[in-house]
């Protein structure tokens, strides 16, 4: 099963900052350029910094917990088919 999503909602889930997370270890990053609110653009880029404040982590592990909690029964699913 494949069901397309936009790059706004991966954006808005934080799996970008997770993902970005774990590749700044490497010092890469997935870079989103938007423009007038929309994602025009999506490239993989060399980058020096590495990780995020402290404040945008929580916000990222908040939404990260609230994607569990709606979708865990249905990827527990998903995943015993």
């Amino acid at each position: 099963m494949i069901k397309r999503k936009t790059w706004e909602e991966f954006r808005e889930t934080r799996f970008l900052q997770f993902v970005n997370t774990l590749l700044h270890v490497f010092g890469w990053a997935i870079i989103f350029t938007i423009t007038d609110g929309i994602v025009t653009e999506v490239y993989p880029a060399r980058v020096k910094f590495r990780g995020f404040d402290e404040k945008n982590n929580t916000e990222m592990y908040i939404k990260l917990s609230e994607y569990m909690v709606i979708n865990g029964k249905t990827l527990l699913n998903e995943a015993s088919e």
